[in-house]
């Protein structure tokens, strides 16, 4: 990292910024060159989770390479000024690396969905087959990951 006075450190302080994000942007790559999703997601223990349509570009990259890297921000506010490059923005973001795994077991379904919601609501919810059925879900699981800050 160029900024270090931005850097974050904290393991804690990173998983805040996580935890209270709305959307994670989600990047791959294939012969077709770069690839990036936001995307509604949970986050449990150093590894990611999200649910999407069953068929799209995303997964036919996953499918091909797991390696993934991930963006998630928080805290924007723009900062004014008389001159136009002295402009700025505070923020808190993090970006890591992972790779992906499908998650196809129920059980295991309903732990991640129930991971997703709590996110969002801090509620767990009960979840039917059909509504799973609908759905792919996967997990990142985190190799690493680093946090930058401006305030």
């Amino acid at each position: 990292m160029i900024r270090k006075d931005r850097e974050i450190t904290s393991r804690d302080e990173i998983e805040s910024i996580i935890n209270k994000a709305f959307v994670c942007r989600l990047g791959m790559a294939d012969e077709n060159g770069p690839y990036i999703v936001p995307l509604s997601f949970g986050y449990r223990e150093r590894s990611l989770y999200f649910h999407c349509a069953r068929k799209g570009r995303k997964l036919d990259i996953m499918k091909k390479d797991k390696r993934v890297c991930f963006e998630i921000d928080t805290d924007h506010e723009i900062v004014e000024s008389d001159k136009a490059c002295k402009w700025g923005m505070k923020y808190k973001s993090v970006i890591g690396l992972g790779n992906a795994f499908f998650i196809e077991d129920m059980e295991s379904k309903k732990i991640a969905l129930d991971i997703i919601m709590r996110h969002y609501s801090g509620l767990s919810f009960e979840f039917e087959k059909k509504e799973i059925d609908r759905v792919v879900i996967f997990r990142v699981d985190i190799e690493s990951m680093t946090g930058k800050k401006k305030e």
